[in-house]
C-alpha cells in the first residue's frame, strides 16, 4: 500500500459510485451510497467486475468530494466495495463519513490488514488468496460464494474461524446459478446455520 501516492487515504482510485438497494447478504434491500474501488489482484475467474481489476484504469477520485456526495443521499449509509478495498488506506474515508453519522459497510476477500472503522464487515473469502487471520474475528458476516460442491467445504473451513455471532452465508455463483441452486439450497436445509443470498440486484435490473 503506497500510503504517499493515496494522500494517507485522501485520494482513492474510484471505479464507480451510485446509489442503490444492497442486492445481497444480510442487509439485502437496505438503501446505500455504493463506492466501488478499482484494483484487485485476488483473480476470481467468475468475477463479475472484473473492470475493477486494474486501479491504473481510474483516476484518484478527491474523498472530501466523495463524502460531500454521501452526504446528499438520504440514506445514512455507505458500502465500500471493490476490486479490493483491502489494499487501500480508509482510515480518512470513514472518519469522514462517520462525522456525519454515516454507517460504513465493507465488503472483502478479507486478503489483507484492513483499515478504516467499519460498522459492517461482509467477508467473502477466495480460496486463491485466503482471509489474513486477523480479518476472520471482525467479520459480522461470511459470504462465500459455491460454483461448485466441492466449495462446501471451504465455505465450513471458514466457518469454524469466524466469531461465533458472524452471519453464514452461502451465495450461488452468478453465471452458474441455474445449476448450482438446487446444491445450495439442500445444503442448508441440511446445515441450517447457513443461509442463503441470492444477487436480488441482478434479478431486478438494478445497479
Amino acid at each position: 500500500m503506497n500510503n504517499d501516492l493515496y494522500l494517507n487515504g485522501r485520494k482513492l482510485p474510484v471505479m464507480e459510485e451510485f446509489y442503490s438497494l444492497q442486492g445481497e447478504g444480510f442487509n439485502t434491500g437496505k438503501p446505500a451510497f455504493f463506492l466501488r474501488i478499482g484494483g484487485c489482484d485476488i483473480g476470481c475467474a467468475w468475477c463479475d467486475s472484473k473492470l475493477s481489476w486494474s486501479a491504473d484504469h481510474y483516476p484518484l477520485a478527491d474523498v472530501d468530494e466523495i463524502v460531500g456526495r454521501i452526504r446528499s443521499y438520504p440514506a445514512k449509509a455507505l458500502v465500500v466495495t471493490g476490486g479490493e478495498p483491502g489494499l487501500y488506506p480508509m482510515d480518512y474515508l470513514c472518519d469522514k463519513v462517520r462525522e456525519s453519522g454515516i454507517l460504513t459497510y465493507l465488503e472483502t476477500s478479507g486478503a489483507y490488514p484492513l483499515s478504516g472503522s467499519w460498522d459492517w464487515i461482509c467477508l467473502s473469502p477466495k480460496i486463491q488468496n485466503p482471509p489474513h487471520p486477523a480479518n476472520y474475528e471482525k467479520a459480522n458476516e461470511l459470504k462465500v460464494i459455491i460454483e461448485s460442491p466441492g466449495d462446501f467445504h471451504w465455505a465450513e473451513e471458514n466457518a469454524r474461524r469466524v466469531n461465533s455471532s458472524c452471519h453464514l452465508f452461502l451465495q450461488p455463483e452468478w453465471s452458474r446459478r441455474n445449476r448450482i441452486l438446487e446444491d445450495v439450497i439442500a445444503y442448508i436445509c441440511n446445515n441450517p446455520k447457513w443461509r442463503l443470498s441470492l444477487q436480488s440486484h441482478k434479478y431486478i435490473g438494478i445497479p
